[in-house]
């Protein structure tokens, strides 16, 4: 039954408070206070009563409704002729018989009194229940007392018979036997004594019921055993006893504890929050955050969306996240190492031993065009420059030149501005960095990254000006320039060594390699040979034959053919070696290039690699790193789908052009990548759905199908079966072999998907002259054309003193009387505003057309 009071039915009913009383005084209710309970009966009483009151009690109240229909005819006269007309009247009356008042308010009134009898009977009823439980507890509690004392008196008849019966045991034994049995023996009285005080203290469950008769020489043949220094049965036999008290009876054989009288649990609730020390790794899923917790998910993802992040129970969050959870429900924060598997093994490596001086590594960095390729071509004999597309570089040269002065391992780095990444990497594995700049070009964009670059890595420089014998090579303005971004020569007062050189006639190639290796010696560049091999991914790609290709630069120990490597994501064991030129070596030593092959997959350019003793340590730290990228990149991304969810909520629709790209080598790739997501405007977006090294198979081409998508194909081939799904589903696609061209030709497409501009071109020019009235066509104004051409079918502008007062349409164009299409220059003509009649001699007329322009990136 709903219970509310006089207050609260007054806010529900919107009434106030007084006159809600007095309505229910007046409907014979007894309610005087606010805080008064009303039931669901008192309400109908009141709400019958003020249905009376208004005269609306309607059939709710047992009325009953009669309707008699009447219909009449008569005959009226229409007038003369003697002409009538029959006229029908129906008329319709309802009776209602109402119930008498005073018996409805009688069977109320009974009703209220009913419900309040029936409410006392049931709390009398509820009153003696309590009495008769309270008066059976007090029954209990003293019987309880009275076989407590039984108890105690049987025990201590017991306890007198057990000492009577040891004391006559004890005059036959020898004096020192009885002496430590006496010992024992009060030891134990004592121990009986004091278990029996604590099993009796408040609180304390109650002592279980006697031993039945015939049992008790048992207990004595017990303590005389203890006093012969041996265990009782129960102990020699395994068992354990639960208490002292506890009694056994032997039943067929058999020894049965029994049980106490009442049976209690011996848990508690916890009166103290608990506090939990939880560990976090990066990652947690939002389930395992609340396992460890003890708490449920539910509890989690509602403290979640209190902080402001909405979060399901399999989400995972990052380390951050998890601890402000953790303290805002009051428990602590522990960060655990997740990369203990790792420094563990990287421990267990030996890199201690002789230490001997190695090779330099140069990279040579510098402005595309500016003539790095040709200056390696020079030194290596070779026409690397030749085979590359389109004459530059775009992959990561690595190999090592034996020279007059030494050994040399150089890295040539592309100079365009996509191959930024593939720089800084080149910058972050080298000892040495040759800057070359043009004599006759001078420091260009890439020259000043390059700088950047080494600066970073804090690696010297060694600049190289090339094209010294060209005419318009000047050496004073690149040395001015390079002063500039603080690259000072040594002449000058700087520390920076300047060459000249000439890749065509080979000047000053012996006095740049003596400068690299003076740097070398400067920098006293050891290495241990006899440990295990360490270095960086140069490069790596997917060869049809031969599988996962990584270019590596060995920097410290020895690489050899069979050892476990571990590099980035992917591990394997290395089953060939392959040099610069092709050839297979056996090992390489410190500052040696080498390609290996037998990773199971192409590991990421600029990623460390090391040999690993144990196969199986290897294994499981690339499924460790494999795992922990996967989540935090699922954690990234759901991240940022929810901070964008509402984000794009009334914005205009982005076009999206949708790639799938294919490269040769990683290197090559990222730089792809990196170029075509930088053409992504707020209008237009590249979606590169998906990216890899290695050919193009029907995997490739069914996504691309799947999802709309143009395939990008840099320097490898589609195979033969998603050549046939290709051209069956004529899926669009492209092969490339130089990247400025892939990245022209995306941004001409999405520059195809941009909304064209609307420009204006004024194309005539009339002036008002006089102003006439016409009954036809209402307000016309006599023109002159001043400028070009008059069009009736295009926008119009009227101007006031060069003010815009005025845009629209026209309504007529006339010439004489005859409507034209167009007035040109120097004709007078009549000009009807459509909608605009304030037109007055003097304004100009201006007409203009709205041109649609395309957009360019």
């Amino acid at each position: 039954m709903t219970v509310q009071t006089v207050k609260i039915l007054s806010e529900l009913v919107n009434t106030p408070v007084e006159k809600l009383l007095t309505q229910m005084k007046d409907a014979g209710l007894p309610h005087k206070s606010v805080d008064q309970e009303v039931s669901d009966v008192e309400k109908q009483i009141l709400l019958n009563y003020l249905k009376r009151q208004h005269g609306d009690a309607g059939e709710t109240q047992g009325e009953q409704r009669i309707t008699l229909q009447r219909r009449t005819k008569s005959t009226l006269s229409a007038g003369g002729g003697g002409k009538t007309v029959n006229v029908a009247v129906k008329k319709k009356r309802t009776y209602v018989k109402r119930p008498d008042a005073d018996d409805a308010l009688t069977r109320e009134q009974e009703l209220l009194a009913e419900q309040r009898a029936a409410e006392e009977q049931a709390r009398i009823e509820a009153e003696k229940a309590r009495e008769e439980a309270a008066k059976l507890e007090a029954e209990q509690a003293a019987k309880a007392k009275a076989e407590a004392e039984e108890q105690a008196r049987k025990e201590a008849e017991r306890l007198n018979s057990e000492r009577n019966a040891e004391q006559r045991a004890t005059k036959q034994a020898e004096p020192n036997d009885s002496d430590m049995g006496a010992d024992k023996l009060v030891e134990n009285s004592k121990e009986t004594k004091t278990n029996r005080k604590v099993s009796q203290a408040p609180g304390e469950s109650k002592p279980s019921a006697p031993a039945p008769k015939g049992k008790k020489a048992a207990a004595p043949a017990r303590d005389k055993e203890k006093a012969r220094g041996r265990q009782p049965d129960s102990k020699r036999s395994g068992r354990i006893s639960l208490n002292d008290d506890d009694e056994f009876s032997r039943r067929g054989g058999k020894r049965k504890l029994k049980r106490p009288s009442k049976q209690e649990h011996g848990f508690q609730k916890p009166t103290a929050p608990m506090i939990h020390e939880v560990a976090l790794p990066e990652s947690i899923t939002v389930a395992e955050l609340a396992d460890k917790m003890a708490i449920k998910a539910a509890e989690v993802i509602k403290v979640m969306f209190k902080m402001g992040a909405m979060a399901t129970i399999n989400q995972t969050i990052d380390r951050d996240t998890a601890t402000l959870v953790v303290e805002e429900m009051g428990h602590k924060a522990k960060f655990i190492d997740e990369n203990a598997v790792e420094n563990d093994m990287l421990e267990a490596i030996d890199y201690e031993g002789e230490a001997i001086k190695r090779a330099p590594v140069v990279t040579v960095m510098g402005h595309v065009d500016h003539g790095k390729t040709s200056l390696l071509d020079y030194i290596r004999t070779t026409r690397v420059a030749a085979a590359e597309s389109g004459g530059i570089t775009q992959h990561i040269g690595a190999y090592h030149v034996e020279t007059d002065h030494g050994m040399v391992s150089f890295l040539d780095t592309p100079g365009h501005a996509a191959f930024t990444s593939m720089r800084a990497r080149g910058a972050q594995a080298t000892d040495i960095v040759i800057l070359v700049c043009a004599a006759d070009d001078g420091v260009m964009p890439q020259t000043i990254e390059a700088i950047q670059h080494s600066r970073a890595a804090g690696v010297p420089i060694v600049v190289a000006m090339t094209k010294v014998d060209k005419e318009g090579a000047d050496i004073d303005k690149v040395k001015n320039e390079l002063v500039a971004q603080e690259v000072v020569p040594e002449e000058w007062g700087g520390d920076i060594q300047f060459v000249g050189v000439s890749a065509k006639s080979g000047e000053g190639i012996d006095a740049l390699l003596e400068a690299v290796l003076l740097q070398a010696e400067v920098l006293e560049l050891t290495a241990v040979p006899s440990a295990p091999g360490r270095g960086v991914v140069v490069e790596s790609r997917l060869d049809r034959g031969r599988g996962s290709v990584a270019t590596v630069l060995v920097q410290n120990g020895t690489l050899k053919k069979g050892d476990i490597v571990l590099a980035g994501l992917q591990m394997g064991r290395v089953r060939a070696l392959l040099d610069e030129n092709g050839k297979a070596v056996m090992s390489a030593g410190p500052s040696i290039p080498v390609e290996i092959l037998g990773l199971d997959g192409t590991p990421e350019s600029g990623e460390e690699f090391i040999v690993v003793a144990d196969e199986r340590k290897a294994r499981e730290v690339a499924n460790f790193r494999q795992g922990k990228y996967r989540e935090v990149r699922f954690a990234r991304q759901h991240s940022a789908k929810l901070e964008n969810l509402f984000s794009g909520m009334g914005a205009d629709e982005v076009g999206t052009l949708n790639i799938v790209l294919k490269a040769d080598v990683r290197g090559s790739l990222e730089a792809l990548i990196k170029s075509l997501n930088d053409l992504s405007t707020d209008e237009v977006k590249v979606n590169i759905i998906s990216s890899g090294v290695g050919g193009i198979t029907e995997t490739d081409a069914t996504l691309a199908l799947a999802s709309e998508a143009v395939i990008f194909g840099f320097n490898v081939r589609a195979d033969s079966s998603a050549k046939q799904l290709i051209d069956r589903e004529s899926v669009d696609l492209r092969y490339y072999s130089v990247i400025y061209n892939i990245i022209d030709d995306v941004k001409a497409a999405l520059s195809g998907m941009l909304s064209p501009d609307l420009r204006e071109d004024i194309v005539g020019t009339a002036e008002v002259r006089d102003v006439f009235r016409s009954p036809k066509f209402g307000l016309v104004a006599g023109c002159m054309v001043l400028e070009g051409t008059v069009f009736r079918n295009e926008s119009i502008r009227v101007l006031r003193d060069n003010v815009v007062i005025y845009e629209g349409e026209l309504e007529s164009l006339r010439r004489y009387k005859d409507a034209v299409n167009e007035v040109r220059q120097g004709i007078e003509c009549g000009i009807g505003v459509k909608n605009y009649n304030d037109v007055k001699a003097g304004d100009k007329i201006e007409v203009f057309k709205t041109i649609e322009v395309a957009r360019t990136l």
